[in-house]
């Protein structure tokens, strides 16, 4: 066996794998109690809310697919928030906008994380929401080592808080800097907020889903609910270089629920994988890989050589023009068509021997396709634009986070909490955490797939993944990365699934991903036939590369994807493994 950065875990009891050690040690936890994957979950949901603040926040949102024990058959949560009723493009356009900004209180869509993961808690958890969040409370009351990456978002944005932020700055700096990587941070604020919504739940008696019922009624409804409404009508300084107030208000709150639905599935290689609907980017996964099985059998991509990578890069490009064409919410999305063999057929001839640079999305059903006018990026970037961008070095600018669990019945969970991050928007000082900036997404363009209309979800770039294989679950993964999410993923799933390479051998080799779209992230910058590679890969694969006509730009060695994922094998045994990259993620299990 090749080396690994760490050793693939096997057990019988549970596994766990998050983007922090602390959430999947506090994850692990509740499954020690007696907790199941969804209690787990949603604990390491929180906690990961407290010590990876610039990845994700309770202001943000998370898409999760879940099997349970009872019923394995994958389920989407939807914990994305749509945008406010003020929400219109006119009102954009009025500003003077032609993008939404990246930051500010005017990129926020509703907060979506905390109520689906209290929804997931009261339909298929087990644990009391006390015990849940506890370790939650715990970290934000008496601290935790706060990770390097953190310090550095705040040192990067430390003018924009002393200066625009005064309530950021009063809780993230400390005579005007920023705290020292690794050492105690405390957010008491935070801490007394998810006290209060516990001692508020439990006013509604013993029963554990009548207390989980009545703290989403009062996030959306109470203090919560006032504390952002308030907030929200100051005027603050966002990504246009302007000051505008949110547009996010309680009644906006109070008509948000996180739902179920069902998901987007493709039957591949003797599996079945499943994604969120076209109102993420999930299906880009799926069109990848039926384009792929158009030109053979997967196994059979040399995904360490040049045609391997190209391949795989041209279909992913074919794939994302769609995606800018077709998916979005609340629009007339041909999944069935964009899924079919026959169309795959029709993408896969359009791959060629060299490197294409044009957009060319597709015309399922002979529909006309119709694509964002590209705006001219700004010539200053704002520090504080926050997710997502993975620059062509390889480094990322901001990122997000994943969980993933299996437990002893059977029971898993794949989850990407992202948004609100420290750096997105204002800190709200009664509650300890800012608002997201995930309309960032739409176009202020009518017409498009993703065009901003008042009570759309963002299509958002979170993009969990789930497995089966004969109606079982054998498989929970997924990545932060913004647009690379799904790429990463690809390149995963034809390594493990198809070429047999255990979990953390998959997780572990180098990686890549394609460039040549428009970015889901202000200010939407594209770059034609960009390609960007571990330089891991043999110097002969990237001049092939090159010669090929891929604008190719060679990241450090071990900068290039994030993945977690945990499995569940033929005779029972548990798997986990986790992204060595960045040096934060972490399987547990037994």
């Amino acid at each position: 066996m090749s080396f690994t950065t760490r050793p693939t875990l096997r057990g019988t009891f549970g596994m766990v794998s998050s983007t922090h050690w602390l959430a999947s040690q506090s994850a692990m936890r509740l499954l020690e109690l007696g907790g199941n994957a969804f209690d787990a979950a949603a604990a390491a949901g929180f906690v990961l809310h407290v010590v990876e603040p610039h990845l994700n926040g309770p202001g943000g949102e998370v898409p999760a697919i879940i099997a349970t024990a009872n019923d394995p058959t994958p389920q989407v949560l939807c914990g994305q928030g749509p945008a406010p009723q003020a929400a219109t493009i006119e009102h954009y356009r009025d500003l003077g906008l032609d993008l939404i900004p990246g930051s500010g209180p005017l990129a926020a869509a509703v907060p979506g994380a905390v109520d689906a993961w209290l929804l997931l808690l009261s339909d298929h958890g087990t644990r009391t929401i006390r015990e849940v969040l506890e370790p939650a409370i715990g970290y934000a009351r008496n601290g935790h080592p706060l990770v390097a990456g953190a310090t550095d978002t705040v040192a990067l944005v430390n003018d924009l808080f002393r200066e625009h932020w005064p309530t950021s700055a009063a809780l993230w700096l400390t005579d005007g800097r920023p705290p020292t990587p690794n050492h105690l941070f405390r957010n008491p604020a935070y801490a007394e907020t998810l006290e209060r919504l516990v001692q508020i739940a439990e006013t509604a008696g013993p029963d554990r889903v009548a207390q989980i019922e009545r703290a989403r009624t009062e996030w959306r409804t109470g203090f919560v609910a006032e504390a952002i409404d308030r907030f929200a009508r100051i005027p603050h300084r966002d990504s246009s270089g302007r000051d505008h107030p949110g547009l996010v208000t309680g009644d906006d709150l109070a008509s948000y629920q996180a739902s179920w639905e069902p998901p987007a599935t493709l039957d591949w290689n003797g599996h079945t994988v499943a994604k969120t609907g076209p109102w993420g980017q999930g299906p880009v996964l799926l069109q990848s890989l039926a384009t792929l099985s158009q030109l053979g059998d997967p196994k059979d991509l040399q995904l360490e050589q040049a045609d391997g990578v190209h391949v795989v890069t041209e279909a992913l490009k074919l794939a994302f023009a769609d995606r800018e064409a077709w998916y979005g919410d609340g629009f007339d999305v041909p999944l069935k068509v964009l899924l079919s063999p026959e169309y795959a057929a029709t993408r896969a001839a359009l791959i060629g021997p060299e490197a294409s640079a044009e957009q060319r999305p597709g015309s399922p059903d002979g529909r006309r396709p119709a694509m964002p006018t590209q705006s001219k990026p700004p010539l200053d970037r704002d520090p504080s634009t926050g997710e997502p961008t993975v620059r062509a070095d390889g480094r990322t600018r901001g990122d997000t986070c994943h969980v993933d669990v299996v437990d002893r019945w059977g029971n898993a969970i794949s989850a990407t909490p992202s948004g609100g991050w420290l750096q997105s928007s204002p800190t709200i000082p009664e509650l300890g955490f800012c608002l997201g900036s995930r309309m960032q997404m739409f176009w202020l363009e009518p017409g498009l797939a993703s065009s901003l209309a008042p009570g759309k979800r963002p299509r958002t770039t979170l993009t969990p993944t789930m497995v089966h294989r004969d109606g079982r679950f054998v498989l929970a993964c997924g990545s932060p990365g913004g647009d690379q999410q799904d790429q990463w993923q690809l390149i995963f799933l034809l390594r493990h699934l198809a070429q047999g390479r255990e979990l953390q051998q998959a997780i572990d080799a180098p990686a890549w991903h394609t460039r040549s779209f428009a970015s889901s992230f202000w200010p939407r910058e594209i770059e034609p036939a960009g390609l960007t590679i571990e330089d891991r890969f043999a110097p002969g694969v990237i001049e092939e590369l090159s010669r090929r006509g891929h604008d190719v730009t060679v990241a450090d060695p071990w900068s290039l994807g994030r993945l977690c994922a945990v499995g569940r094998e033929a005779d029972g045994v548990l798997t986990a493994g986790a992204n060595p990259r960045g040096m934060q993620g972490y399987a547990v299990g037994r």
